[in-house]
C-alpha cells in the first residue's frame, strides 16, 4: 500500500490539536434562574455527551477525507533487470607462492590469496548484472565456476579456494588460453579476462603471448595482475622439526610478459604491492568496463480514495442525523 501524496499526511497533526481544543473547560452557564437548584444542578455540567460523540464523529470524517486527499493506493510494483551484456572471468594464481605473507587485512599480516578473495569479492558485488565466472590456476587451470548469474553461489565458490588445491607451478598461459575458450562462445557484447598471478610461466604448453593472440582474435580483453611487493616477500615454511617460520624469498614477476597480453589484447597491465593497490586496481577495472543496465518497472494499483471519502459521507450523515434528533 502507498500514498500518492503523502506530504498531505502532515494535516492528520491538526486533529489532535483539535481535540484538544475543544475539550478545555468552557465558562458555566450565565442564565438567570427563579430558583438557585435549577442553577446549581447545571453549573457543573461543560460538554453534553451527544455533543462529545458529534465532534468524535467530526474528527473522524475529518481523518477519512485527509486520508482520501493523500490518494491511498493497494497494489504491487514489479521491476526486472536484464544482464549488461558483459561476460567477465576472473583467473586467480593458487600456486604455494601465493602463500606468502606481504599484504594485510583489518590491519594484520595476510597471504596473498587471503586478501585476493577479499578484494575479488568486492569487485562482484559491485557488478551485480554481470555474468561472471572464476577460474584457479597453479601448474593448470581448474573451472571453479562457469560464467553465471547467480553470484551468492559464485561467491561461495570463490571462497573455497584454497593453495595446494591444484598441483604446484605457474601456468599462465594455459589459465589465459582456458579462459578464452571458455569466453569465446558467449554471445555477449563484451568479453573481459581478469588474470591475477605472483609469479612466471613455468607450466603448461601454451605460452602466453600465443594464448593472447588466440584472445586478441576472438576480441577478448586479458587484463593482467602482478601480485607481490617488490624485491622479497615473507613466506611461511616448516623447517625440519615441523616448526613454522616465515623467511625472506625474492619476488618474480614476468611483469614484460604480462604487459604484452594486456596490450595485445587492448587492456591494461597493473602491478599491485599491497592490499590498498589491489582493492584500487580491480576498482579502475570496474570503472574502465562500465556496465549499462536495461531495467524495466511495471505496477498496478488500485485507487482506495473512493472508501475513505464513501466512509466519511457516511458518517457525516450519521452526525446530522444524531443532531436532530431531539434530546429526551
Amino acid at each position: 500500500m502507498r500514498f500518492l501524496h503523502p506530504e498531505l499526511l502532515w494535516l492528520l497533526t491538526l486533529l489532535p490539536l483539535l481535540a484538544f481544543l475543544y475539550g478545555r473547560p468552557g465558562g458555566a452557564p450565565a442564565l438567570l434562574f427563579s430558583t438557585t437548584s435549577l442553577a446549581a444542578s447545571l453549573a457543573g455540567a461543560r460538554k453534553t455527551r451527544p455533543g462529545t460523540l458529534h465532534f468524535l464523529l467530526r474528527l473522524v470524517v475529518l481523518f477519512l477525507l485527509i486520508l482520501a486527499l493523500a490518494r491511498p493506493q493497494l497494489g504491487s510494483s514489479t521491476t526486472e533487470i536484464e544482464a549488461s551484456g558483459i561476460d567477465i572471468l576472473l583467473a586467480v594464481d593458487v600456486s604455494g607462492s601465493m602463500e606468502a605473507m606481504d599484504f594485510t587485512l583489518g590491519g594484520r599480516p595476510a597471504n596473498r590469496l587471503e586478501v585476493v578473495k577479499k578484494v575479488v569479492d568486492e569487485f562482484i558485488e559491485q557488478r551485480p548484472n554481470d555474468r561472471i565466472g572464476l577460474l584457479a590456476f597453479a601448474g593448470r587451470p581448474y573451472l571453479v565456476s562457469p560464467l553465471t548469474l547467480d553470484h551468492s553461489w559464485l561467491r561461495n565458490r570463490l571462497e573455497s579456494l584454497q593453495i595446494g588445491m591444484i598441483e604446484d607451478g605457474t601456468a599462465i598461459g594455459s589459465a589465459i588460453g582456458s579462459g578464452t575458450n571458455r569466453l569465446r562462445d558467449r554471445e555477449a557484447k563484451s568479453r573481459i579476462l581478469i588474470l591475477l598471478t605472483d609469479g612466471m610461466n613455468n607450466a603448461g604448453r601454451v605460452p602466453p603471448l600465443i594464448a593472447a593472440e588466440a584472445a586478441e582474435t576472438l576480441h577478448i580483453k586479458a587484463y593482467t595482475i602482478g601480485a607481490g611487493t617488490r624485491g622479497e616477500a615473507p613466506m611461511p615454511v616448516t623447517d625440519n622439526f615441523g616448526r613454522r617460520r616465515l623467511m625472506r624469498v625474492k619476488v618474480d614477476i614476468d611483469e614484460e610478459t604480462l604487459t604484452k597480453v594486456a596490450e595485445k589484447t587492448g587492456a591494461i597491465y597493473f602491478r599491485a604491492t599491497d592490499t590498498a593497490s589491489l582493492a584500487k586496481i580491480y576498482d579502475e577495472i570496474n570503472k574502465m568496463e562500465t556496465t549499462t543496465r536495461t531495467i524495466k518497472k511495471f505496477e498496478s494499483y488500485r485507487e482506495l480514495f473512493f472508501y475513505c471519502v464513501l466512509g466519511a459521507l457516511i458518517l457525516l450523515g450519521l452526525e446530522i442525523f444524531q443532531s436532530r434528533k431531539k434530546l429526551p
